[in-house]
C-alpha cells in the first residue's frame, strides 16, 4: 500500500500545507477541498488512486494546516485562492495534471484552468458547481450578504459556520448515517473553533459572489477547450442539486454524469464508488483504456 505522505510548500506568505501519494512519474490528479474542510476529505480517497496516479491534496489558505498571514494581511477571496494553489503548482512543478474540484475547490480550479487550458488533463466535479441553476433554495442569506454587505447580513451568515450546521445540514443532510464517520465534521468543527476562522470565512462567503459573476467565463473555457469531464454528485446536496451536475452537459455534451445516492460530501459515505468512477473515467481519458 503506497503511504501519504504530509508536506508543505512555501507560496509568498503562505505556507502551503499538502497531502501527497502515488508514484512521482504518474499521472497527476490535482485534489482542491470546499467549505469548511480541507485535505482531509480525501483521506479516504487518496489511497483508493495512488498505485495508479500521483495524488496531491493542499490545503487552501484559511483551511487546514496551510499557515497563512492574518486577515488585513492577507486578502481573503477566491482569486488569491487561486493565486496561491497557482504558485504551488508552479513550485512543485506541475505541468499536466487532472483537477477534482469540489464546493469552493470549483471556482478556485477552474479559474486555475482558464488561465492554463494547456495544462488540464481532465476534470473531476463532485458537487463542484458552475452554473445558476445548480444552486438551490438554502443561499437566500448568502445572497442577500451579496446584494447588500450590511453588518446585519454578514452576521446572518454566522449560522453557516456554527457546528450544528456543519455535522447536521453540510454533512448530515442525505447522508446515510450509519456510513457517516464522525471523524471529518468533528476536525471542521474544530477549525471553524480557531480564532479569527469565522471572520475569514465570512469574507470568504461574501466574495463568492465573484464567483457566480464568473460562471459565464468558466462556461466559456469548457465550451471552447472541452475538457475531458466527470460529475460524481451526492444527488442529496442541500446547496448544490443535481441541475448543476447535468448543466455541464450543455457546454461539454460527452461529459459523464453520475448522480450517487449520497449527500454534499460524499466521499465521507461513497468514497469507494467515486474511486472506481474515476479509475475508469482516467483510465479512458489519460491511458486510451488502459488498466483501472
Amino acid at each position: 500500500m503506497t503511504s501519504i505522505q504530509y508536506r508543505t510548500q512555501q507560496v509568498g506568505d503562505v505556507r502551503v500545507f499538502y497531502r501527497e501519494a502515488g508514484p512521482q512519474d504518474a499521472p497527476i490528479l490535482l485534489l482542491l477541498h470546499g467549505f469548511p474542510t480541507a485535505g482531509h476529505m480525501f483521506r479516504d480517497l487518496i489511497p483508493e488512486l495512488a498505485d495508479r496516479y500521483r495524488v496531491i491534496a493542499p490545503d487552501l489558505p484559511g483551511f487546514g494546516q496551510t499557515k497563512a498571514p492574518q486577515r488585513g494581511a492577507f486578502t481573503y477571496s477566491f482569486d488569491a485562492l487561486a493565486n496561491v494553489i497557482e504558485g504551488f503548482v508552479d513550485a512543485i512543478g506541475l505541468d499536466r495534471f487532472a483537477l477534482y474540484i469540489f464546493d469552493y475547490g470549483a471556482p478556485t480550479g477552474l479559474r486555475l484552468a482558464m488561465r492554463h487550458p494547456e495544462r488540464i488533463t481532465a476534470i473531476i466535479s463532485q458537487n463542484g458547481n458552475a452554473y445558476e441553476e445548480g444552486f438551490s433554495d438554502e443561499w437566500g442569506p448568502w445572497q442577500a450578504y451579496w446584494r447588500d454587505p450590511t453588518p446585519a447580513h454578514r452576521e446572518a451568515c454566522r449560522a453557516s459556520l456554527s457546528p450544528e450546521t456543519i455535522r447536521e445540514w453540510q454533512y448530515g443532510t442525505g447522508a446515510p448515517p450509519e456510513l457517516l464517520s464522525p471523524d471529518g465534521y468533528e476536525l471542521d468543527i474544530a477549525y471553524m473553533a480557531r480564532e479569527g476562522a469565522e471572520e475569514i470565512q465570512l469574507d470568504l462567503i461574501l466574495d463568492y459572489r465573484s464567483n457566480v459573476a464568473l460562471y459565464p467565463d468558466f462556461q466559456a473555457y469548457l465550451r471552447e477547450h472541452q475538457p475531458p469531464f466527470l460529475a460524481v454528485w451526492g444527488r442529496h446536496d442541500p446547496a448544490f442539486l443535481p441541475a448543476g451536475a447535468l448543466a455541464y452537459q450543455r457546454d461539454l455534451p460527452d461529459a459523464e454524469i453520475h448522480l450517487l445516492d449520497a449527500g454534499h460530501f460524499a466521499l465521507e459515505t461513497h468514497h469507494g464508488e467515486i474511486a472506481q468512477r474515476i479509475r475508469t473515467f482516467l483510465a479512458k481519458v489519460l491511458d486510451g483504456g488502459g488498466r483501472t
